[in-house]
Order: structure tokens, then C-alpha cells, then sequence
């Protein structure tokens, strides 16, 4: 057919659509009625329509055929982390994640017969050390080990330091400033790749447009240090990763990451480095449960999916038991396998920029991009934010927003299926608990107030094992 269906039909304007729900409505006010008020200070709307756009929105350059199934391991013994790795490999992992604990972890037991050409290596530790680094990069090149020869090329391996995250999460720096700084400057100089992670603030109970901001602002401080010490050239190749958490709020989860591309491109530009960065999403703890555990199952789904559709390069779910049992074999095979489905059954790997052209997506990326830029210049004209976490700004704030979220939970304004909405009052759980689920403050001396993670059902659950 050579002429549009479409074009025998006339247009509806979005006053036209907004005229016709007027009258539906018989008299109710359509503000009240059908806008939702979010707690990022959006509004929104019933409805979007393409002329409230001045211009078409730009094509994203996001890669959802390129994402990766990541395995995440924690790393005490290396040769039996390895076999771990191989075995998630076979089974359909794409990228593994080693949380590694001691310095004096053996690198090439570690990485012993596993093709990283093939397979990226994420490495997170619970230390900070050049050391680390140079021998790290000394086992990539050299020749007689069977690993890829494109640590800084290829990018196959990053090393995550985050020293401003290390403070943000434990009130301290590893060492001392100028020590943590120093080391800092020399993992950065031999790998080129620099590490965000926004998954605390989320977890915490930051805003959407609190999580970009202080995301950007966290990685404006290192650009700010770095920038006379990177060399020229590297700039351009900098690898930048930010660690970020999803919730289940299903289109803002899209719209966030989308927003966070587009936002550190705009950074990026004003020091003239790399505009791409990558994105590695994991779902959030805030919003799990440990009783009806099932349900996370159906949490992390959605969560997964919203970081495909928004961009992410990686993604490591969640494992339905990881609040109360430790690592094992059969959560770990499930969080893949929901992955699996995703890509290998559902098809979420055969289209680039899925949400490209969804007004209502087009719509909130805009809002939450703008709002977070806002924020952003607000802490910059304010001394940074270093300076804000230093005065307890920060965490003063996302204070504020945990509080209202919880109160919005307690009220059931937010629901958690099986917890403070219809919960199956059977469901025992005391006696399954490996772990402890529930916040512990312990009493230390720290440079600043810690941003503390927090799960929205700790209270309740709390008062349901007491009765149990």
C-alpha cells in the first residue's frame, strides 16, 4: 500500500483529547482527578500527545541488543571463586562481578581459564590499593597468561574505586584524605576508568532526581581533581561506570537511566572527555521483602526490564533470597535464569533504544534530567558536594525523602505485596533466617554522618517475628 490507513482518519489534538476527558468527567476537576503527583515534583499526566514536544526528541545511542547477563561472587577463596565463575559461564552468564574482600587474593587463580575477550570482568573491593591495581594490569598483559591484552583498550576489566562513595557509605575515608586521594590518583593513571556508585543513595531513600543529581555532583568532584592530571588523550578514552539501583517504579526506572546518559554526557562535554559512559543496574534492596520472598522475584522482573529498556550495559539481578540466606547455588541460578528469559524468550536484546519516541518516557527523561541539573548547580553554587556531604547536607535530605517514602509506605500509599497488603499471615520465617535482614547501627567514631540503606519493611517484619 502506498498510502497511510492513517491518513484517511483526521488528527485529535492533545487540547482536543483534554476537551473530550473534560466532559467524561462529568464536572470532576481533571487536575485532581487524573494528575499524579510524584515525589520528585512531577506531575503526571492521563495522557501524552506529540505536540507538546517543541522538537522531535533526539535518537539515544544506547545498546539494549548489547546488554549483559552479569554473575556477581563474592571473593574469600580465588581458585573456588573461579570455579564458581566457569559454572555461571556455562550456565549463561556474560560478565562476572568479583566482590573481593583481602588484597591478597591471587589474581591469576582468579581469572585462571576465563576468556575475558569474551567475558568483561567487573571488580569491586572492599580496600583500596595501587598495588592491586598495577598487578591487576601486569596479569592482563602479560603473554604467558591466557586473558585478554585489552585492560585499558578493550575495557574488558574494570577495577571500581570510589573513595567519595567509601566516605558517603561508612562516615570515613579508607586511610586518611590525602593518603585515599593519592592511591586514588594512581589506580585511576593505570587504568584509566573511574567508578560512580548512585546505588547508595537509592538504597537510602533518595528521589529519583536526588540519585542523578548527587550522582553527577559525586562524579563532578572527581572530574574536578582529575582534570589536570589525566593526560589529554586518555580523556577521551576514560571509562566512567555508574553503579546505580532500580526500583519497581517501571517508567521512572527508564526514564532515570536515559536522564543519567544524557546528563553525564552534558558534564563530560565541559571537560572535554569521554560523553559515553556505562551503566551497571542492579536491582534495589529498599523495596524487598522477606516474607512472601517470592514476590521479589516478580520485583527484580520488572526492575531488570526497566534497566534494558533505559540503557544499562550490565545487568546483575538480585537473587529472591539474598536479604536472610547467604550466597547459594539455587537463588544465584534463578536471578540468572530470570535474565536468560528476559533476553533469550522475551526478546529484550533485538531492538536498539526500545523507549526512543514514548512520549510519556521522552516526557519524564526530560522533567527528571532538567529537575536533576537544577539540583546539580544548586550543590555546585553551595561548595560541592563533598563540601554538603561533609556538612551532613546530604544526608540531611535524603533524610527527608526516606521519611516521606516511609510514611507513604506505612499508610500503604506504597504497596509491598504479601507485606503491608494482603500478607499471608502463615508465612513463617524466623527459622529461615541465615542472615540478618534488618539495619544494625554500630557505635564508631566517623569523619561524617554515613548515608545509611535502609529497607522500607524492616519495622513490620520486625513486629511479625516477634509474634511469630
Amino acid at each position: 500500500m502506498s498510502k497511510s490507513l492513517f491518513n484517511d482518519f483526521e488528527g485529535a489534538s492533545s487540547k482536543a483529547w483534554k476537551q473530550k476527558i473534560q466532559v467524561d468527567l462529568k464536572g470532576a476537576d481533571y487536575n485532581d482527578t487524573l494528575i499524579w503527583k510524584t515525589n520528585e515534583g512531577i506531575n503526571v499526566k492521563p495522557f501524552y500527545h506529540a505536540d507538546e514536544f517543541e522538537t522531535s526528541p533526539e535518537v539515544s545511542n544506547t545498546k539494549a541488543t548489547e546488554w549483559k547477563i552479569c554473575q556477581s561472587i563474592d571473593v574469600s577463596d580465588a581458585k573456588e571463586a573461579n570455579l564458581k565463575a566457569i559454572d555461571a559461564i556455562e550456565r549463561g552468564a556474560e560478565s562476572i562481578l568479583f566482590q573481593i574482600k583481602t588484597e591478597t587474593i591471587s589474581i591469576e587463580d582468579l581469572f585462571q581459564n576465563i576468556n575475558t575477550e569474551k567475558i568483561p570482568i567487573e571488580i569491586k573491593c572492599n580496600f583500596l590499593s595501587e598495588t592491586f591495581a598495577e598487578n591487576l594490569r601486569s596479569v592482563v598483559l602479560n603473554p604467558s597468561t591466557k586473558l585478554s591484552r585489552g585492560f585499558i583498550e578493550a575495557a574488558q576489566i574494570s577495577l571500581h574505586s570510589d573513595i567519595i562513595g567509601n566516605l558517603a557509605k561508612t562516615g570515613n575515608w579508607h586511610n586518611n584524605l590525602k593518603e585515599d586521594h593519592a592511591k586514588f590518583e594512581a589506580i585511576v593513571k593505570t587504568t584509566n576508568q573511574l567508578s560512580i556508585n548512585i546505588s547508595l543513595y537509592q538504597n537510602a531513600g533518595a528521589t529519583i532526581v536526588q540519585q542523578l543529581a548527587y550522582g553527577l555532583a559525586h562524579a563532578n568532584e572527581y572530574l574536578n581533581h582529575l582534570d589536570k592530571i589525566i593526560d589529554s588523550k586518555l580523556k577521551q578514552s576514560l571509562q566512567v561506570t555508574f553503579n546505580v539501583s532500580i526500583s519497581s517504579n517501571y517508567f521512572f526506572e527508564i526514564a532515570k537511566l536515559r536522564a543519567l546518559s544524557q546528563l553525564w554526557a552534558t558534564l563530560a562535554s565541559e571537560y572535554d572527555i569521554n560523553t559515553e559512559c556505562r551503566i551497571i543496574a542492579t536491582p534495589s534492596k529498599r523495596n524487598k521483602t522477606i516474607y512472601d520472598y517470592n514476590i521479589n522475584m516478580l520485583r527484580t522482573t520488572t526492575e531488570c526490564m526497566s534497566a534494558i529498556l533505559g540503557g544499562a550495559h550490565t545487568i546483575c539481578n538480585l537473587p529472591y533470597d539474598s536479604l536472610y540466606h547467604n550466597p547459594n547455588e539455587f537463588g544465584d541460578r534463578i536471578s540468572r535464569n530470570q535474565l536468560l528469559i528476559l533476553k533469550q524468550e522475551s526478546y529484550f536484546d533485538k531492538v536498539n533504544n526500545p523507549s526512543d519516541g514514548a512520549y510519556y518516557i521522552e516526557s519524564l527523561t526530560e522533567q527528571l534530567a532538567q529537575k536533576a541539573l537544577d539540583l546539580f548547580k544548586n550543590i555546585e553554587a553551595n561548595g560541592g558536594f563533598l563540601a554538603q556531604l561533609k556538612e551532613g547536607t546530604i544526608q540531611r535530605k535524603i533524610k527527608e525523602s526516606s521519611t516521606k517514602e516511609q510514611a507513604d509506605f506505612d499508610a500503604k500509599k506504597i504497596v509491598l505485596l504479601g507485606t503491608n497488603q494482603h500478607p499471608n499471615l502463615d508465612d513463617k520465617m524466623k527459622n529461615e533466617l541465615e542472615i540478618s535482614p534488618f539495619l544494625k547501627i554500630q557505635k564508631r567514631k566517623t569523619l561524617i554522618e554515613p548515608i545509611i540503606k535502609k529497607r522500607l519493611s524492616e519495622k513490620l517484619e520486625i513486629k511479625r517475628l516477634a509474634k511469630e
